[in-house]
């Protein structure tokens, strides 16, 4: 039988990662915190699932707002809105179930990455299909964000830690980073870099799928070296 890096046995996926939760992005220590207080308020008739629905909502509703934002820019406003959402929904649903003791590890696990995958196919095929993002770089975007995932998920049950953040920048820092960028949008979708015009979200796509590629192989590396080590040839 497998075990985790503390020693427990490994029986699967979903609890190896309650065990092993390694987050360490600029705003973990003060989200989780807030989430807690949150949590702990929360009307008892809402529970996980209808945060994990809102979250998925918000992320397609943050798509949905790229592509009307093509035609009316304000439309870029209800960007900011759902991120929003999608984060109340996206961080609270775990917290409202490990505060409730109310937790159902493979079941969680499962949906909640399972959404995260939709959430994010949702929200790049809005921006894919809008003026401030090219097709080809939202693919390669979207491409680059499931390589990675699929790495972490891998990663989860072969070395027991799971782990959502790089150079402590994790999800919560990508949705204001994003957020960020839509008001600036708000200006105009261009910027000039070396002499030329780049629509800005495009900019955005490179150095995201730069980073992403470079967080895969770090990540793979780190990982196959601990598991060689931990399994050593005889």
């Amino acid at each position: 039988m497998a075990t985790t890096t503390t020693g427990l046995p490994l029986t699967d996926t979903a609890e190896a990662n309650e065990m092993a939760r390694d987050l360490g992005s600029f705003s973990s220590g003060v989200e989780k915190r807030c989430l807690v207080w949150m949590a702990e308020r929360l009307p008892r008739r809402i529970n996980s699932d209808h945060l994990t629905v809102l979250g998925l909502i918000g992320m397609a509703g943050a798509g949905l707002s790229f592509w009307l934002g093509s035609a009316e820019p304000l439309a870029l406003l209800g960007v900011v809105v759902f991120l929003a959402i999608n984060w109340f929904g996206d961080s609270l649903d775990g917290t409202v179930a490990r505060v409730r003791n109310a937790q159902r590890p493979k079941y969680g696990y499962y949906v909640d990455h399972v959404v995260d995958v939709f959430g994010t196919f949702f929200l790049l095929a809005g921006l894919g299909s809008s003026s401030f993002m090219s097709l080809p770089v939202a693919v390669a975007v979207l491409i680059a964000y499931l390589m990675v995932a699929s790495e972490i998920y891998l990663a989860a049950y072969s070395v027991g830690t799971f782990k959502i953040d790089f150079l402590r920048i994790g999800p919560t820092e990508l949705r204001i980073l994003l957020a960020l960028g839509t008001l600036w949008l708000l200006r105009g979708p261009n910027v000039t870099l070396f002499g030329s015009r780049y629509l800005l979200f495009d900019v955005g796509g490179v150095v995201a799928v730069v980073g992403l590629v470079v967080t895969l192989l770090v990540t793979v590396f780190k990982n196959t070296r601990t598991l060689y080590r931990r399994e050593p040839l005889r």
